[in-house]
């Protein structure tokens, strides 16, 4: 939850309100999130670079990515993109799920539209929380 709350303090941060940058740090220093991990309702993929978490995506209830974050050294190096792509074939594959939903915050909305995500309505608040829900439909 380290690498999920400094890349948001970096890149989510300056587009929240003090109440969102607050909930969202009650959100990831949860012990009821990390129950929640060990309950599997929460499923966590993570990149690692030479034993070092450099990127992480999770999954609620195994069809809504819930965090999806990269250490800022490794921006634009696709560490994202194949989280993404792995989490996309297991989903399927795995799962048998069809769908995948995310909360897009601001700074994520055009990396998802680039995925082939499609807004399911525009930007929304939510206890200070902004971003916009989307869905990106699997292919089996």
């Amino acid at each position: 939850m380290k690498l999920a709350w400094d890349t948001f303090v970096r890149f989510d941060a300056p587009d929240y309100s003090q109440e969102g940058i607050e909930n969202f740090y009650k959100f990831v220093n949860d012990d009821m999130l990390r129950k929640m991990f060990v309950a599997g309702h929460y499923q966590l993929f993570v990149a690692v670079d030479n034993d070092k978490y450099v990127g992480m995506l999770s999954l609620r209830e195994k069809k809504h990515i819930s965090l999806l974050f990269v250490d800022e050294r490794y921006h634009k190096h696709g560490v994202a993109s194949a989280l993404l792509a792995f989490v996309c074939r297991y989903a399927v594959t795995e799962e048998g799920i069809d769908r995948l939903t995310v909360n897009a915050s601001p700074y994520a909305v055009e990396f998802y539209h680039k995925k082939g995500f499609k807004d399911l309505q525009g930007e929304t608040v939510a206890d200070g929380i902004r971003f916009t829900p989307m869905e990106l439909l699997l292919k089996n």
